[in-house]
């Protein structure tokens, strides 16, 4: 079943509403590996209820529509999907615990060609349940490597952010525990390539990876260390491509190069196999 454009593009999607703890925001702290250091009150503020602030990366995590290209009438060849890129706009800074709503729409399907795959570039708005308030917008582009030649528009394609020459000004190391996938899966992704060895295998990996989006956490939270005085809460955008898979128990080098007032760019390594797996990213913060 190839892709139907008109039919995908226009594809309504339900509101989801969620209601989460203070448990649910220390528990997404936690996945990325905040409170290694029982004696660092710059990750205990996010691990203990007394004084909580939440994560702003959190808000990928709250109010998804789970994995819809799935579902047989969308025509996607789910097996092959890749998410690509990630953004991630905070308008407020997210309650430690409350009601909220999520609003998906699809911008845009672009058809690479036969054998070349589609791009499929969406958008979830999250806000507050009660008073529509928006809190956090979030950009997502799905690599559909099966689904080229359905006869889509070929462009605009988005352009990455360029990672600057030379080397970066500074770096900052974030080794996750070799249960980390574990852990973060129970802020809602439950694919099984992120726990089941037997699984991963099929996948091509050699054990478990981590969740996209939990390496994506750490991102945040090291871009808060090193620019923002480690108040996370100043973060104001972060948006980035993933280039390759993070097996729980490395250790994430995240390097930035300042651009300004307010920004920065940056990418993230496993220094250990010298591979980049986060790339093109792009930090906005209160400067």
């Amino acid at each position: 079943m190839a892709i139907n454009y008109d039919k995908l593009r226009a594809r309504p999607f339900p509101d989801v509403v969620q209601e989460y703890s203070f448990k649910d925001t220390i528990l997404y702290a936690l996945g990325l590996g905040l409170g290694q250091d029982p004696m660092d009150r710059g990750q205990l503020r996010h691990v203990y209820e007394e004084g909580l602030v939440a994560l702003p990366t959190m808000g990928v995590v709250l109010a998804g529509p789970g994995f819809w290209l799935r579902e047989p009438d969308t025509g996607v060849d789910w097996p092959k999907v890749l998410h690509g890129e990630q953004g991630l706009t905070i308008h407020r800074p997210l309650p430690t615990e409350g009601r909220v709503v999520g609003r998906l729409r699809i911008d845009e399907i672009i058809d690479k060609g036969q054998g070349r795959g589609a791009l499929l570039y969406t958008t979830r708005e999250v806000r507050d349940a009660a008073t529509e308030e928006l809190l956090c917008s979030i950009t997502s582009t799905s690599f559909l490597r099966g689904d080229g030649g359905f006869g889509g528009p070929t462009g605009p394609i988005r352009q990455p952010h360029p990672v600057p020459e030379g080397e970066p000004e500074a770096h900052f190391d974030w080794t996750l525990g070799p249960h980390a996938a574990l852990l973060y899966r129970l802020s809602g992704d439950f694919n099984p390539v992120h726990a089941d060895p037997d699984v991963a295998a099929q996948a091509g990996f050699k054990q478990p990876i981590l969740h996209g989006l939990a390496s994506y956490g750490v991102a945040g939270w090291s871009i808060a260390q090193l620019l923002c005085g480690g108040r996370a809460e100043k973060l104001r955008r972060l948006d980035l491509r993933f280039t390759s898979p993070v097996y729980p128990g490395e250790t994430l080098r995240t390097e930035i190069w300042r651009l300004g007032s307010g920004a920065a760019a940056f990418r993230v390594r496993v220094p250990a196999r010298d591979v980049v797996v986060l790339n093109n990213g792009r930090a906005e913060f209160e400067a």
